[in-house]
């Protein structure tokens, strides 16, 4: 029988969100089970429901739980990182995916449906990831945040994020590369270097 007045509906939904972001860590998103969420915090599964709404909706506040804890880590990386900022984010997203890669996985393994937008507070934890990615790459070649940097940060975001899901997959392994990082860096490395060229035109539409 659930507990069902042992906690305020904030409590409640804090306690699950934490039960379920363990629970994905452990199984992945493809035996992810919401009856099992329900369990180890010993309420029924239509609590869970009541609480959340959907299992999309839950997916959701754990994938965004997820986005917390990577900027967290990105940010003790650069914390840590000397001089050499750009190294340390490289690093850190494929540390960060390598600690915990059911986690990483199920970000980009779930799809909402059509009807059901991320909630306006959702996308603001998810967005400090691409801004403090986007700060930095803006500080690297010396100019302020602009559309400009918004589109070079996406790319360099889908380069280092290529890079690192071949290696979690084992495809850069059955390629025979060793150094998906390495790799990842020389070729981010390459595009920074080359933007910052003295004469380079810095443009919205350039590439």
């Amino acid at each position: 029988m659930g507990r069902r007045s042992d906690h305020s509906r904030e409590e409640l939904r804090a306690l699950m969100l934490r039960a379920a972001h363990e629970h994905l860590a452990e199984v992945g998103f493809a035996r992810f089970s919401a009856r099992e969420v329900a369990k180890r915090v010993g309420y029924s599964i239509g609590s869970v429901y009541n609480v959340f709404g959907s299992l999309d909706a839950l997916m959701l506040a754990v994938n965004t739980r997820t986005f917390t804890e990577w900027v967290a880590h990105l940010e003790a990386a650069l914390a840590a990182s000397g001089d050499d900022r750009i190294k340390a984010l490289v690093e850190g997203y494929f540390s960060f995916a390598e600690a915990h890669p059911n986690l990483w996985m199920a970000i980009y393994d779930h799809r909402l449906p059509p009807d059901m937008a991320v909630p306006e507070a959702d996308a603001g934890e998810r967005a400090a990831l691409t801004g403090l990615v986007e700060g930095e790459v803006a500080a690297f070649l010396g100019r302020p945040r602009d559309a400009v940097t918004e589109r070079l940060n996406r790319s360099l975001i889908a380069i280092v994020h290529g890079h690192c899901s071949f290696a979690l997959t084992g495809s850069f392994a059955l390629l025979g590369e060793s150094d998906a990082v390495g790799l990842a860096l020389a070729r981010v490395r390459e595009v920074l270097n080359a933007w910052r060229t003295p004469g380079a035109r810095l443009a919205e539409g350039d590439p």
